[in-house]
This record gives C-alpha cells, structure tokens and sequence, in this order.
C-alpha cells in the first residue's frame, strides 16, 4: 500500500459510513432512507465532532451539505442536532476532494484536487482537532488507497438491501484492521470502530 502517513503526525483522519447489513451505503439510485437515526445516535455522533475541527468530503456530499447545514439551525423547525450540529458546520474548515471545484468564493473551504497524500499529510501535521470524513463513497476510497485513513466508524444498519453502492470497491489491496470498540444502540444499529493496523 502506498502508506505515507507522516511519522509523529498527531490528527486522525477518521471515516464515518452507515451501512447495511450487506455492505451497500446506498440503493442503486443512491438512495439512503433506510439509514436510521435518533436522538441517541446524534448524541453519541456529537462526542467525535467536539474533538474534529476539520470535514473532508467529496465534491457531491460537500454540494449536498452546504444546501442545508449553513442556514439549518435558523429554520423554525430546527431540532437540537440541527442546531448543534449547524453550529459545529460553521465553525470548522472544510476540506473538499474535486478536480473541478475551485476554491474562489468559498468560504473556510480548502480543495484538493491533486497530490492527494501530501496535502492530506500536510494537514494532519497541522495542529488542532481531528479531521472527519462523512459519508463520500469516492473519495474516502481515495483516501483508503493511498494509506490515509487512520480510523473508521461503521454504523451497520439492521436493513437487508441486496443490491446497490457497496461500502467499498475497487481497493487496491488488503487493509488489516484492529477493531477498539462496538456499541449497539436502542434502534438496532451497532457501531464498530476500527483503526488501521500500522
């Protein structure tokens, strides 16, 4: 594997992904209704953004998250996890993975659209927080290829899809894991949490 981890480098560069039972993150059509969520899970979920200062996503979740999180806690509806959790979008720097976004205009926003391993290295050589990757199917892969991720979090939904988005295609080769810790929680989803072995 291309592992080229900077030595001593203090931020984790953790991955966050629900699942199925079967290992799709999304029907054929992307669709992702079948993910369960609630109130305990946005708690839990809220104790790994408290130590992230950084969210890197890929170019379609970041478009997808800026049409809601911006302006989310000032909707008249707003839950206490869209109000906590818009909080924390706002304040944290962003870090997109596109070829063809440009960073004009965007705000507390870096892209990375090349030299992929040295730029990611190079924050994670920064101080501060960790760095949490949601969802992004595409480019955690290319985070996962070159040896970057650091940790995961699968959330494994009690769905049954038989077909769709897999967690994981086309990986260049095997990527042993330590597992840390599970947690199951009261809607029947279980978390398991992993990090890389070194």
């Amino acid at each position: 594997m291309n592992k080229e981890k900077a030595p001593g480098a203090g931020r984790k560069l953790i991955f966050f992904m629900h699942t199925s039972l079967d290992n799709f993150v999304a029907g054929l059509k992307g669709e992702m209704d079948w993910i369960y969520v609630d109130d305990e899970m946005f708690d839990f979920v809220a104790t790994m953004t408290e130590q992230a200062d950084t969210a890197l996503y890929g170019r379609v979740t970041y478009e997808m998250m800026q049409s809601y999180w911006p302006k989310a806690a000032q909707q008249p509806n707003a839950t206490k996890h869209d109000i906590e959790h818009s909080t924390w979008y706002n304040k944290v720097s962003k870090v997109v993975l596109s070829k063809t976004m440009k960073e004009k205009e965007l705000i507390n926003t870096k892209v990375i659209s090349e030299n992929l391993s040295e730029k990611i290295n190079e924050l994670k050589k920064e101080e501060g927080k960790n760095i949490l990757i949601f969802g992004s199917p595409s480019a955690s892969l290319s985070l996962l290829n070159s040896g970057l991720i650091d940790e995961f979090w699968f959330f494994v939904n009690p769905i049954i899809l038989g077909q769709g988005m897999p967690l994981f295609k086309n990986v260049n080769e095997k990527i042993m894991l330590e597992l840390v810790e599970t947690k199951k929680f009261s809607g029947g989803v279980i978390a398991l949490h992993y990090r890389t072995k070194q």
